[in-house]
C-alpha cells in the first residue's frame, strides 16, 4: 500500500528478459519465476480487464507501472502485510483522530480517493495511478470489489485508501492524507471494523518504515501465498 505513506520509486530499465502475456490470453507465470532485481517483477503485458485483475490479486500479484510503459505486473518478496489485531493504534493518533473529528464512510467517492492519490503523489515524485489505472479499478469498485475508506472534516473528503477485496483480504493499493493523519484515521477504522468487514489480512506490497511502525510485518511470498489461498476460501 502506497501513496501517503511510502514514496515508490521506479525502477531502472529492466535488462533481464521477462515473459510477456497477449492480452487474449488470461493467465500469469507462477510468482516464483519472479525476478530478484527489481524485487518481484514478474511478467509484462496483457490488460487491466477487471477478470485480469482480479486473477492477479488472488495470485498475490499486482500491476504498477508508468503512464505510456507497458503492463508490468509484480510479487515481491518479502511481502508486507498488516493482521488487523496487530494495528498499533498509539495514544498521539487517538488523540490525534479525536481532536480532529474525522468522519470515516466507506465507498462514497471511489474514483475521488484514486484521483487524490495520484494528484499528491504526481506533486511529489510522479504517480503509476494514471486515468487507465483509474478507470480499471473504478470498473472493479463497480463490481463491489475494488473498496475505499474515506476520511472526511467537516464534511470535506481529506484522504483515505483504497484496494482491492477478494475473499477475506484486503490488497491494498494507496493511501493519501490532505491534512495530518487523516489516511491513518482510515486505516484505524479499518482494522477496527475488521471483524464487522469479515477482513483478516491486509496486504502492504512492499516494507516501509512507517506502515511497519503502525503493526505491518514481513513475511516470505511463500507465506503470503499460503495465508491468500486460506482466506479465498
Amino acid at each position: 500500500m502506497h501513496g501517503g505513506t511510502r514514496c515508490r520509486t521506479f525502477p531502472r530499465r529492466v535488462r533481464t528478459l521477462i515473459p510477456w502475456i497477449p492480452p487474449q490470453l488470461l493467465d500469469f507465470p507462477d510468482v516464483s519465476e519472479a525476478l530478484n532485481d527489481p524485487n518481484g517483477l514478474l511478467c509484462a503485458g496483457g490488460d487491466l480487464s477487471t477478470e485480469r485483475l482480479k486473477l492477479a490479486y488472488s495470485r498475490g500479484i499486482f500491476p504498477w507501472f508508468s503512464e505510456g510503459e507497458p503492463i508490468l505486473w509484480w510479487s515481491p518478496d518479502p511481502r508486507l502485510v498488516l493482521e488487523p489485531a496487530a494495528f498499533k493504534l498509539r495514544r498521539s493518533l487517538k488523540q490525534s483522530i479525536k481532536k480532529q473529528g474525522f468522519e470515516i464512510r466507506i465507498n462514497q467517492r471511489f474514483r475521488d480517493i484514486m484521483r487524490l492519490c495520484s494528484s499528491t503523489r504526481q506533486d511529489r515524485e510522479g504517480t503509476w495511478i494514471s486515468e487507465q489505472m483509474i478507470d480499471a479499478y473504478v470498473a472493479l469498485h463497480e463490481e463491489g470489489v475494488a473498496v475505499s475508506f474515506e476520511t472526511y472534516l467537516n464534511g470535506n473528503l481529506v484522504g483515505g485508501l483504497y484496494g482491492v477485496r477478494i475473499g477475506r483480504v484486503l490488497f491494498g493499493e494507496s493511501m493519501v492524507s490532505l491534512v495530518p493523519d487523516a489516511s491513518k484515521a482510515a486505516l484505524a477504522s479499518l482494522c477496527q471494523e475488521a471483524d464487522r468487514h469479515q477482513i483478516e489480512l491486509i496486504d502492504c506490497q512492499v516494507p516501509t518504515s512507517h506502515l511497519q511502525s503502525l503493526g505491518a510485518s514481513l513475511i516470505s511470498r511463500e507465506t503470503f501465498i499460503k495465508r491468500i489461498d486460506e482466506l479465498m476460501l
